[in-house]
């Protein structure tokens, strides 16, 4: 979608000098960007919803009106609705398990049906947002530069010892998925740890750490454990999506990150 955006930002002269049929891609992509949403928080903010059709998947950005952030939506993304995962405002009264998803952990944008009024939910907070008129909205999208989401890495595993130290392993999100990342520490001091070699198959994964003398083994069937030195320190599984808040908000990771979402600036 990044790609089709910037094709749509080209100049009206490049599109005379491409074949019929990219033109007529080109065309069609700015129809996507015609059928697109905005809504401001009144902050120089910026929330995108560019709702699904049967040639699109529909897709969400935010950003400052100069440069837009890709946004992964959950579901799919409608001209008055869009929503996107956000572990750092947590709903208790949503549905833990709709369809397989946790809608505690998801926030959305909605738009009323006549497009006049808008809203952005982070969790339990509801923010007003205002629609930004249809020909405003085009020329602020035609100008604006977009980018890919930030997030390139997701909590995968959660561990703790009898001290209160945790050990969480992050994952590579898409191409990525074969590379990890492991943080250890107290909670809120957390702090990763430089890796040497990683050792993944259907019985679980051995990460070892620079100076080869640190190991953690995630262990699927026995209880996972931390090597000091030959010494192995047992280690209790913390479930990951119970605890997706406590992981993006008390565990130090997240702390002062962006996620790229709306909700980053609340």
């Amino acid at each position: 979608m990044v790609i089709a955006l910037g094709l749509v930002l080209a100049p009206q002269a490049a599109l005379a000098l491409d074949p019929p049929w990219k033109q007529e891609q080109k065309l069609r992509d700015r129809m996507v960007l015609e059928s697109a949403k905005v809504c401001a928080d009144g902050k120089g903010h910026y929330t995108v919803l560019i709702p699904q059709t049967p040639e699109h998947e529909g897709d969400l950005f935010y950003g400052d009106g100069k440069t837009f952030t890709q946004v992964v939506p959950v579901g799919y993304t409608s001209a008055t609705d869009g929503a996107f995962f956000e572990p750092r405002f947590f709903n208790p009264k949503a549905n833990d398990n709709f369809r397989g998803t946790d809608y505690r952990v998801v926030s959305d944008v909605k738009l009323s049906e006549d497009f006049k009024t808008c809203a952005l939910r982070c969790g339990e907070k509801n923010l007003p947002q205002q629609p930004v008129p249809a020909e405003e909205a085009k020329e602020l999208l035609r100008k604006a530069t977009y980018q890919p989401s930030p997030v390139k890495f997701q909590p995968y595993a959660l561990l703790r010892d009898d001290k209160g130290v945790y050990y969480l392993v992050e994952r590579g999100i898409g191409a990525d998925n074969k590379s990890f990342r492991i943080f250890t520490g107290q909670r809120g001091q957390v702090k990763q740890q430089k890796m040497l070699n990683v050792v993944t198959d259907s019985q679980g994964e051995i990460f070892s750490t620079q100076g080869g003398d640190l190991r953690l083994v995630v262990d699927r069937e026995e209880p996972s454990f931390w090597v000091v030195k030959s010494k192995r320190q047992k280690l209790r599984a913390v479930p990951v999506g119970e605890n997706l808040p406590f992981i993006y908000n008390e565990l130090g990771v997240y702390t002062g990150a962006r996620l790229g979402t709306p909700c980053d600036d609340v």
